[in-house]
């Protein structure tokens, strides 16, 4: 398998949570704790990174981290606490987040959380049991395994992608016509098949197609010579500003500066 992918089709989702159960017995997250800022126990937290919530016409949509192509979580990251897997997983290193929350800004589905409740808070959010499965554990992600009518499945993000098209086109009456992931923010490892809208599922309407580091890379990579090139200025002021000081206290302040060093030509007899 070159591209993990999750493929969720609401159609036959039936909001029993088994995925939830399964996530939090896999990574230990605990029970339930919001803020009361947060919203409900139903919300996304640092203890429930993968939660169900209600769509149009009584549908239930999956909601965990997208598993973005080319993840802003991870390129807005510092120190690297984030990075995307080659099997294409957004994985993340707990050990070495400051707690920035510089991700959770980026996030275009905020779908990162924050401890709120602990002393060393981190940022916490679905890995897509990325260690396990390639440690040879697990064979696929705790939630899929647990769907009971495999309304999400794991699998190659192409043949998924496949599939999606192949039911849309067995039954182009049952789904909108759209494969949830497949462009949005450059494309996600997440994907989803709806026969509603899931703008009020997780999926803003406003979502570009490119991916988001895409539009920030000419500026970041514009700020190194910057960095340089201001710090090479002040560096200049501060010589110049030192320079007059100095000729100030050796009583000289009217002295203008001469190339070739501070000392004034002597006079001609």
């Amino acid at each position: 398998m070159s591209a993990w992918a999750i493929l969720t089709d609401v159609t036959k989702c039936i909001g029993c949570e088994e995925c939830v159960a399964a996530c939090r017995r896999a990574n230990a997250t605990g029970e339930d704790s919001p803020r009361s800022w947060q919203g409900s126990p139903e919300d996304l937290s640092s203890t429930r990174w993968t939660t169900i919530v209600s769509a149009p016409r009584g549908r239930s949509v999956r909601v965990h981290c997208r598993h973005c192509l080319e993840p802003a979580c991870a390129s807005a990251c510092p120190v690297g606490a984030l990075h995307r897997t080659p099997e294409g997983a957004v994985s993340y290193d707990p050990a070495i987040c400051m707690g920035c929350r510089y991700c959770m800004i980026a996030c275009p589905f905020q779908m990162t959380r924050y401890e709120w409740e602990s002393a060393t808070p981190r940022v916490r959010k679905c890995v897509l049991c990325y260690e396990r499965i390639r440690r040879g554990e697990i064979k696929e992600p705790a939630c899929t395994a647990a769907c009971p009518t495999k309304a999400t499945v794991f699998g190659d993000r192409d043949a998924l992608l496949a599939e999606a098209r192949r039911r849309i086109a067995d039954e182009p009456r049952r789904y909108v016509h759209h494969v949830w992931g497949e462009h949005e923010v450059g494309g996600t490892s997440v994907l989803y098949l709806s026969d509603v809208d899931l703008s009020t599922a997780g999926w803003p309407s406003s979502l570009r197609d490119c991916s988001y580091p895409a539009l920030t890379y000419s500026a970041m990579h514009a700020v190194p010579p910057a960095f340089l090139g201001v710090g090479a200025l002040m560096f200049g002021l501060s010589w110049v500003i030192g320079r007059r000081e100095r000729l100030a206290r050796e009583g000289d302040p009217e002295a203008p500066p001469r190339e070739g060093g501070d000392t004034p030509p002597k006079a001609e007899p």
